[in-house]
């Protein structure tokens, strides 16, 4: 095959009138070859992470053990059976699922996470947390972020524990999310799954993080090890309080109470720490558009309430949130 493409190539070559068409082919050629190496080299690695972590993972439909099964099949033992995409990513939706989540809303929130600084002292305290609780040994430690959306969090927290015997996990139900994190991050699995019905065995999880998104404490008791760690970073009052003040004035949008969510947070874990996080930020105009179409606070504004005029005039925000630490039983 390659032999017969490069004579095709010579005799373009000796014709002066499609020299250009030559090397115009050969490019087409060794770019291909070039974006099929990448693929496959995305899911030799995400088979080999699979493997040393294999007894983390579940069936997503019958509940039996998961294993790697030749170059790129993720298999149980009743044979159900789901192949690392392309780009790295295991979707294990029995049937796909509609939600309000698309590509401009993670892109906004990948710039807004990775390519600004609005988010990196929660990247710092939540790695903080987990080194003072967890034992990073030689053996792998496993680390979920539940509803990780386009992965830049795990991603900026991973960065920061900087423990080369972590294996992150990153868990969404929207392919779109996760498709991006695939390309992006290709040093974690990614998978497209329910929360309510998630692939993981019991006590398989030294730490769970859960940042602004949903909760299922079920879950998340019966997959996190004895002793375990849980993270939940929930909004206070402050949050954004610049753009609720411009979208809803006095209505009941405008302030988060958090009381009955770290209520229910406490009947499921030992609460150890509860961290209060609270700054301004000085923001630019590029990256206020990119916080105006991440958060989903802008999804219940009318568009002749959206007061453009007064967003764009904001120059800082403010992040006030509060960071739950929590331990599993040991039982």
């Amino acid at each position: 095959m390659k032999e017969g493409g490069a004579i095709c190539l010579s005799f373009f070559y000796d014709m002066d009138k499609t020299s250009s068409l030559t090397f115009t082919l050969a490019g087409y050629w060794l770019a291909g070859y070039t974006e099929g190496r990448d693929y496959m080299n995305r899911i030799i690695h995400t088979a080999e992470r699979l493997r040393a972590s294999e007894a983390a993972f579940t069936c997503p439909i019958c509940g039996n053990p998961m294993k790697v099964v030749g170059s790129r099949s993720f298999a149980c033992t009743n044979k159900h059976s789901f192949d690392i995409a392309k780009y790295g990513y295991l979707n294990l939706l029995p049937r796909p699922i509609h939600t309000h989540y698309g590509k401009t809303m993670f892109e906004a929130r990948h710039q807004m996470i990775a390519s600004s600084s609005l988010f990196t002292a929660l990247h710092m305290e939540i790695a903080n947390a987990i080194a003072k609780r967890i034992e990073l040994t030689a053996e792998p430690v496993m680390m979920a972020d539940l509803g990780c959306g386009e992965g830049s969090h795990l991603h900026r927290i991973l960065e920061a524990c900087n423990s080369p015997s972590m294996i992150g996990v990153g868990l969404d139900i929207s392919k779109e999310g996760i498709l991006m994190a695939s390309r992006r991050y290709d040093q974690s699995i990614w998978m497209i799954g329910d929360l309510a019905h998630s692939p993981f065995a019991d006590r398989a999880f030294h730490a769970i993080l859960n940042i602004l998104s949903p909760s299922n404490y079920k879950e998340f008791k019966r997959i996190a090890a004895p002793g375990g760690l849980v993270v939940k970073v929930v909004p206070r009052p402050y949050y954004l309080k610049e753009l609720r003040d411009v979208w809803f004035g006095s209505n009941g949008k405008k302030d988060y109470n958090n009381d009955g969510t770290v209520s229910l947070f406490k009947r499921h874990f030992q609460l150890v720490d509860s961290i209060p996080l609270t700054y301004t930020q000085r923001m630019t105009k590029t990256e206020l558009e990119h916080l105006v179409q991440m958060t989903p606070l802008s999804w219940s504004v009318h568009e002749d309430r959206k007061a453009e005029d007064k967003v764009r005039s904001l120059d800082e925000i403010t992040v006030d949130l509060d960071l739950l630490i929590g331990l599993n039983s040991r039982e």
